[in-house]
């Protein structure tokens, strides 16, 4: 569907990565396993993790390099909750078992602030997030969230920041209000993604890059995976390959619509300019139906998101696509240098529900819809806490309905662009 390289796309990460990114090899064998995992991004390589510390046999097969889509492009942002937000949740789950999910994040969220000081890597996490609202009626859905935070799920961390407070936070005239979240943070995700590969070999895991798995078939006795130039029979199969599923599984694959994203980063501003900015250096994202959402990096580069192409492509000029939206948010950076710009594809769902699941000794991990940074540690544990014979958590994602897309993703496509099209019109009324 999408080409796939040998090569890491210029990102700002990768770009910047204070070594060589790992290179590990390909698979030119026959292997025997007790788990395969098709996929190391952040879902395969958290469930990979689980498993080879529980003293599974693990294999994970990468078809390009370890993080090499929307795992190491992302915007770093570790948000507690699902793209859906919790009411869908609620809906197929009732309140008690889908308060259950919102604990499971709430420990993703604890456990990504100590999981790289436990195996011995950095992350570069920085506490807080922000969630801003930009039209002055859309400050009660802040005010709402909190409120049911606090009543449903049990969760009074937040504080709601009203219009006067703002110039405390963020230096825009943009943002009316915002709900502060302390358990939530920022971090590098190509570190993160690199540091759980090196965990995973250390706890006698083995990971294959170049790798792409071509077919795999039930057998007998398990599964067998197919590549260019080798073949690994597994007890289990985890496919964790999201935006990148295709036709590997037909299946799941017309279950998620694959839709183009993009950031920027700029040139490294003054510190006492990046300070003014995001005083309390949490990152940020808006409550608009197409958000924006941005962040400071360690060296004060502001690194700013938010455009979304539902046709699946990518605007030729990033920076020419996204300087706009940039400079509407901080005016103040008009003309600022744009050193690095990328795109990526995450995989949405049609209800932008996580779809988290298995049949037989086969599971899957995907739909994280733009949001998935915490979501994918919270899956992760809930897949190989059920490969180890815990279904508690697995039930849960396995009891809400992620319905394929009428007519697949051509169809799909064209229908969601006239949505966002109209969705952007009232994000500006």
């Amino acid at each position: 569907m999408f080409d796939q390289s040998a090569e890491h796309v210029a990102s700002y990460y990768a770009r910047t990565y204070p070594a060589p990114i790992p290179l590990r090899p390909a698979l030119e064998e026959r292997l025997d396993t007790e788990v395969l995992i098709v996929g190391a991004g952040f879902s395969g390589l958290h469930t990979a993790l689980r498993l080879a510390l529980a003293g599974k046999r693990v294999t994970v097969l990468e078809a390009s390099r370890v993080a090499w889509a929307a795992s190491g492009r992302n915007g770093g942002q570790a948000l507690l909750g699902w793209s859906c937000d919790m009411p869908p949740l609620e809906a197929a789950l009732g309140l008690e078992r889908a308060r259950q999910l919102w604990d499971s994040m709430r420990w993703a969220a604890a456990e990504i602030r100590e999981l790289p000081a436990r195996h011995g890597f950095d992350v570069d996490y920085r506490a807080g997030s922000l969630w801003a609202a930009v039209l002055p009626r859309r400050t009660a859905l802040l005010e709402q969230a909190q409120r049911e935070a606090e009543e449903k799920w049990g969760y009074d961390k937040m504080r709601f920041i009203p219009r006067v407070e703002m110039p405390q936070w963020i230096a825009s005239e943009r943002y009316q209000a915002a709900l502060y979240d302390p358990e939530a943070g920022h971090l590098n995700p190509l570190k993160l993604a690199q540091g759980l590969a090196a965990a995973i070999e250390q706890a006698g895991g083995r990971i294959f890059e170049q790798s792409q798995v071509l077919d795999y078939r039930e057998t007998q006795d398990g599964y067998v995976a197919r590549t260019d130039k080798g073949e690994v029979r597994a007890d289990v199969l985890v496919l964790a390959c999201n935006a990148y599923i295709d036709r590997l599984d037909r299946k799941l694959s017309r279950r998620m619509l694959p839709v183009g994203t993009y950031q920027v980063a700029t040139s490294p501003l003054e510190p006492e300019v990046a300070r003014s900015l995001l005083p309390r250096n949490s990152c940020v994202i808006d409550n608009q139906f197409v958000p924006d959402y941005f962040r400071l990096s360690p060296e004060n580069r502001l690194l700013f998101g938010g455009g979304c192409t539902y046709a699946g492509g990518i605007p030729k000029d990033i920076a020419a696509a996204t300087r706009p939206y940039l400079e509407r948010a901080f005016p103040q950076l008009r003309g600022v240098e744009l050193e690095f710009a990328w795109g990526g594809h995450i995989d949405i769902s049609m209800k932008r529900t996580p779809d988290i699941g298995r049949q037989g000794e086969r599971y899957w991990l995907q739909g994280y819809s733009g949001h998935g940074v915490l979501p994918t540690l919270a899956a992760g544990r809930a897949v190989a806490d059920a490969i180890l014979g815990d279904d508690e958590l697995l039930d849960l994602y396995q009891a809400i309905d992620n319905p394929p897309f009428p007519g697949g993703a051509l169809l799909a496509a064209p229908l969601e662009v006239i949505g966002k099209t109209w969705y952007r019109l009232r994000d500006r009324v």
